[in-house]
C-alpha cells in the first residue's frame, strides 16, 4: 500500500517538523505506527558518541506493559559491552529476534527477561541513522511472531530515519533547556550568595537549586581536619513532600563503631567521583557505611566533589539517591563546575560566623574591659611592705609572664581577685580580657552555662544562643573565684577543659578549642575538701600548680597603717568628704583587731566612718568599744595566741546571734565572712553551733 506508506512517512515528517513536545511527538508516531506493524511494546534508545553507553529516551507509550527494572526514575546511562546491544548495533538493517535465542547468547539479561515474564517474545529492532550515523535503535516487541514483507521492512528503515531526525532533534532541545536550567541554577546559586548569610537557610537554598536540575534525595557538604572522620557542615534530606530538611548528626547512632566507618570511608571525599549500579554495590561491600546508607536509607548512588576551602581542613559536596542510575558523567561534570560556588558559600559561612562570634564576643567583653580599666591591678595596689606581702609580689612577678595554671588561697577579703588582675595585667595576655566567674554566685544548674555557653533550645527558657566565660576568654585570663563551691560534675568537665583545651556549648555538638589561661582562687582548704570527697584530686593538683597564699590581715599588722592612709584617701576622694584625721587611740585599736573579714573589712569599716564623720577628726562608730580590745593587757598577763583570739572573737558573735550562723542576723554577717567560710573555721577551731558549749 504505497499510498498508505507515504502518508504515514509524510505525518511523520510532519510531525517532526512542528512538534516540540517529546512526550507528545512520539506519543502520536507510535500510534501511528501501529495501525499499520502490530506490536505490543516500544522503547527507544539512545546511543553516545562511541557506542559505549546506552540510554532509555522513550518506552511503552501504550502503556500496555510495565517493566519492573524501570521503576522509578529512569537510569540515565548504562553500558553496552555485554548486553545484547552490542549484536544490535552491527548490523546496518532491521533485525528480528526470538527472545528466548537471545537470552541463551545474554543470561540473565534482566529486562529480556521482564519482557519474557509480561508475556511478550518476539523483537523488532530498527537502526536510527542520520546523516549516516548511528544514534540509537527503535525497538517494537510483540507477543505474536510479526510478518514482514521486504516492503516493510524498507518502511521501518525510512520511518527509523525520520524518527532519528526526531531523536536528534529532541536531544538538541533537550541539551539547550538543560543548559538554560543549568544558567538559571547557578546564576540562583549567587543570588543566594550575596543574600543569604545563615548557614541552614544558604546550603538548603543551594540543596533545593541543585535538585532541580540534578535530581537528589540527599545533599550534604561535611568538613575535616587531615586526621579526622569529618563532621557534618551541612546536611539536608527530603521528607514525605520532597522538600529538604536539616539532617541530625545523632542520625549514626545505630551504626555500629560509626566513628570508624566514616574514617575508613573518608578516602572517598577526597577524590571526584560517583558511584552508581553495580559499582555501588561493590562500595557496600567494601565500606560498613556504604551498606549501612543503602540498607538503612535506601540510597543507590552517591556522588563526590571535594572543595578547597583552606585553614588546614578539607570539605566535600556530597550528593546521594535512591535511583541506582541518579548520576553520570555530565552530572559529575556539572558539579565540579558548581565547586567554585560551592567553595565560596562555605568560605562565606565560615567568615560570616566567626565574624558574629567575634562581634558578640567583643560585646560581652566590652563590660569586663570597662571593669578592668577602672580596677587594673598593679603592684602598687598591694599595700604595705611586710615581709610576706614581699613574698606575695615577687610569686606573682615570677608567674605572671607563663600560661601556667594558679590558685590563689587566703581567707575571705584578702585581695585573691587583685593577685588574679595582677598576673594577668603583667603577662602576654593583657592586651585581652580578664573574664571572672564566681563559682558561689550562681546556682549549679546555671553555672555550667556561664562557663561553657549554650545554643538556642537547649533547655527551657534558652531562648538564643549564648557565649560562654571559656570562649570570652580565648587568648586572655579567665578567673574562676570560690573553685570549692564548684559541682563535683563540672569539676569533671573543668578538667576535660584544662587537659584538652577544648569544650562543646550545651546542647551543641561543635568542639570549640580554648586558649586561656586559667586562675582560681579559695578560701576553702582545697586538701580538705579532697579528703572529704567534696573535690576531685586530679583537678586539685591541675589547679595547683602554682600556688600563691595571700596572708590573712592580722598576719601583717604593721600594714594596717599604710592601708588605712590609702582607703582613707581613695574614699574621701570617692565620697567627696573632706580628709578627717586619725586619732592615735582610733589607728592602735585598729592594730590590735583581729580582723576575720581581712581588708575588705577594714576598708568597708573606713568607708563606714568616712561617711558618717562630721568633725575634724574619723568617728569609728563605736569601733574600739564593741570590737577592739577595751584594756591594754599588762606586761604580766599572758597574751593570747592568734587562735584563741580567733575562737573567742567567733564566740562572741555567736553569743549575740544566739548560735546562728547565716542568714541576715547571723554570725557571718557580723564578722563580714562568707557563711561556709565561717563553718570550717568553727570546724578547725572546735566550736559547735550551740554558744558555750565546745567539743
Amino acid at each position: 500500500m504505497p499510498d498508505q506508506d507515504d502518508s504515514l512517512l509524510l505525518y511523520i515528517n510532519e510531525a517532526i517538523a512542528t512538534t516540540r513536545d517529546k512526550d507528545t511527538l512520539f506519543r502520536n508516531v507510535t500510534e501511528k505506527l501501529r495501525l499499520i506493524f502490530p506490536f505490543d511494546a516500544i522503547t527507544i534508545l539512545t546511543l553516545d558518541a562511541d557506542h559505549q553507553y546506552r540510554r532509555v529516551f522513550l518506552r511503552d507509550y501504550l502503556g500496555e506493559v510495565q517493566l519492573p527494572y524501570m521503576a522509578g526514575n529512569k537510569p540515565s546511562q548504562m553500558p553496552v559491552e555485554n548486553t545484547p546491544i552490542e549484536t544490535f548495533i552491527r548490523q546496518p538493517h532491521l533485525q528480528q529476534f526470538d527472545l528466548t535465542e537471545l537470552l541463551k547468547a545474554y543470561p540473565d539479561f534482566q529486562p529480556f527477561e521482564s519482557l519474557l515474564a509480561g508475556g511478550m517474545r518476539y523483537l523488532t529492532v530498527v537502526p536510527l541513522r542520520t546523516s549516516g550515523r548511528l544514534v540509537g535503535l527503535l525497538s517494537l516487541v510483540a507477543r505474536r511472531r510479526p510478518d514482514f514483507s521486504p516492503s516493510d521492512g524498507d518502511l521501518l528503515e525510512k520511518i527509523g530515519s525520520l524518527v532519528a531526525v526526531a531523536v536528534t532533534n529532541a536531544l538538541a532541545f533537550e541539551d539547550i533547556a538543560r543548559r538554560q536550567q543549568e544558567t538559571a541554577m547557578q546564576l540562583a546559586l549567587n543570588n543566594a550568595l550575596l543574600s543569604i548569610k545563615e548557614r541552614g537557610e544558604l546550603f538548603r537554598t543551594i540543596a533545593t537549586e541543585i535538585n532541580r536540575v540534578v535530581p537528589c534525595d540527599y545533599f550534604g557538604v561535611r568538613v575535616r581536619l587531615l586526621t579526622t572522620p569529618g563532621r557534618a557542615f551541612a546536611e539536608f534530606g527530603k521528607d514525605a513532600a520532597g522538600h529538604f530538611v536539616a539532617l541530625d548528626e545523632n542520625r549514626w547512632d545505630d551504626l555500629p563503631n560509626a566513628e570508624a566507618a566514616r574514617q575508613a570511608a573518608a578516602d572517598l571525599f577526597s577524590k571526584p567521583g560517583f558511584y552508581v549500579g553495580d559499582n555501588f554495590d561493590e562500595l557496600a561491600k567494601h565500606y560498613d557505611l556504604m551498606r549501612y546508607i543503602r540498607e538503612q536509607r535506601g540510597t543507590q548512588s552517591v556522588l563526590y566533589a571535594p572543595l578547597d576551602v583552606h585553614d588546614e581542613q578539607t570539605a566535600t559536596l556530597i550528593l546521594s539517591s535512591k535511583d541506582p542510575f541518579a548520576f553520570t558523567e555530565e552530572t559529575l561534570a556539572l558539579m565540579l563546575n558548581l565547586v567554585p560556588q560551592i567553595q565560596l558559600a562555605v568560605q562565606n559561612v565560615f567568615a560570616f560566623e566567626q565574624i558574629e562570634a567575634l562581634r558578640a564576643q567583643l560585646e560581652q567583653e566590652k563590660t569586663y574591659l570597662l571593669d578592668e580599666i577602672n580596677t587594673t591591678g598593679k603592684f602598687e595596689d598591694f599595700v604595705g611592705s611586710s615581709a610576706v606581702m614581699q613574698q606575695v609580689q615577687v610569686r606573682i612577678a615570677q608567674v605572671a609572664p607563663t600560661d601556667t595554671t594558679v590558685l590563689v588561697t587566703g581567707e575571705t577579703g584578702t585581695g585573691k581577685e587583685l593577685v588574679a588582675r595582677a598576673i594577668h595585667n603583667l603577662s602576654t595576655r593583657k592586651e585581652r580580657a580578664l573574664i571572672k566567674l564566681n563559682c558561689a554566685a550562681l546556682p549549679a544548674q546555671l553555672i555550667e552555662s556561664e562557663l561553657f555557653g549554650h545554643e538556642k533550645g537547649a533547655f527551657t527558657g534558652a531562648h538564643d544562643r549564648r557565649i560562654g566565660k571559656f570562649e570570652l576568654a580565648d587568648g586572655g585570663t579567665i578567673f574562676l573565684d570560690e573553685i570549692g563551691e564548684l559541682p563535683l560534675d563540672l569539676q569533671a568537665k573543668l578538667l576535660r577543659v584544662l587537659q584538652e583545651k577544648e569544650f562543646e556549648r550545651i546542647g551543641g555538638r561543635r568542639v570549640i578549642p580554648t586558649d586561656a589561661r586559667v586562675i582560681t582562687a579559695t578560701n576553702r582548704v582545697l586538701e580538705d575538701e579532697v579528703s572529704a570527697g567534696r573535690f576531685r584530686a586530679d583537678l586539685y593538683y591541675r589547679l595547683n600548680v602554682v600556688p600563691v597564699r595571700l596572708p590573712a590581715l592580722r598576719e601583717r599588722p604593721e600594714d594596717i597603717e599604710p592601708l588605712v592612709r590609702h582607703f582613707l584617701d581613695r574614699l574621701s576622694r570617692k565620697l567627696a568628704k573632706p580628709v578627717r584625721g586619725l586619732r592615735e587611740r582610733d589607728l592602735r585599736a585598729l592594730r590590735q583587731y583581729t580582723w576575720p573579714g581581712n581588708v575588705r573589712e577594714l576598708e568597708h569599716v573606713l568607708e563606714q566612718a568616712v561617711i558618717v564623720s562630721q568633725g575634724a577628726f574619723l568617728e569609728f562608730a563605736g569601733f574600739s568599744a564593741t570590737r577592739a580590745p577595751t584594756a591594754k593587757p599588762t606586761d604580766a598577763a599572758p597574751l593570747k595566741t592568734l587562735k584563741n583570739q580567733e575562737r573567742d572573737h567567733i564566740l562572741a558573735a555567736l553569743q549575740r546571734t544566739g548560735g546562728r550562723v547565716s542568714g541576715p542576723n547571723g554570725a557571718a554577717v557580723l564578722l563580714d565572712i562568707n557563711p561556709k567560710t565561717l563553718e570550717a573555721r568553727m570546724k578547725k577551731l572546735g566550736i559547735r553551733r550551740t554558744v558555750g558549749v565546745e567539743e
